[in-house]
């Protein structure tokens, strides 16, 4: 049964005001692969839920800005890539005004135009795009995991090496996804199409 937009962008409020919560925000601050890998991708969702509150009208004029979606998925990527630097993910655990721009970024320049993006985009747009998530999760994953040296100072050496293995994992996970869909079809999660 599909739920309404508005009710989805209200799952998605709700979503991101969970994860502001002190207690929550802490803990998953506490690792840096919890920050990562479940904060950080949270947030995203939370993004996605609430573009469907952003008016049809918006999302038309924004379209056409946003050819085959990739002017979106470019700001998206940008905007990734920042939050992926271990300067970032101590910032954002240090000052509260980089944890304010994370709690406000990630959604609404991740989470929004990949869901206003993704329906736009061609199958090229799409696989360069998760090319791109596959090749991050491989280059972030070997550069945690042989860095012989803490990269972020909140962090211990032995998160930064487990960040750098799960995020290998999550590059092959990837690929063979991306492999199944190049052979055997589409794959659909939910009412996403990959």
């Amino acid at each position: 049964m599909k739920s309404a937009p508005g009710v989805l962008a209200l799952e998605g409020a709700l979503l991101w005001m969970l994860l502001v919560v002190p207690p929550i925000r802490q803990a998953l601050q506490a690792t840096m692969t919890a920050q990562m890998l479940v904060q950080i991708p949270l947030l995203v969702i939370a993004g996605w839920l609430i573009s469907g509150a952003v008016p049809r009208r918006v999302d038309a004029a924004l379209a056409r800005w946003n050819s085959a979606g990739v002017t979106g998925v470019l700001l998206a990527s940008v905007t990734a890539a920042m939050w992926m630097l271990p300067r970032m993910l101590d910032a954002s655990v240090d000052e509260a005004w980089v944890a304010a721009a994370k709690f406000t970024s990630i959604p609404l320049l991740i989470g929004v135009p990949l869901a206003l993006s993704w329906p736009l985009m061609a199958f090229v747009v799409r696989g360069v795009f998760l090319l791109e998530l596959t090749a991050s999760a491989f280059r972030m994953g070997w550069l945690y995991l042989v860095s012989p040296m803490r990269l972020c100072s909140n962090y211990l050496l032995s998160d930064q090496q487990l960040l750098g293995r799960l995020l290998l994992v999550l590059g092959a996970a990837l690929c063979l996804l991306l492999a199944w869909k190049l052979i055997w079809g589409r794959v659909r999660v939910d009412r996403i199409e990959v």
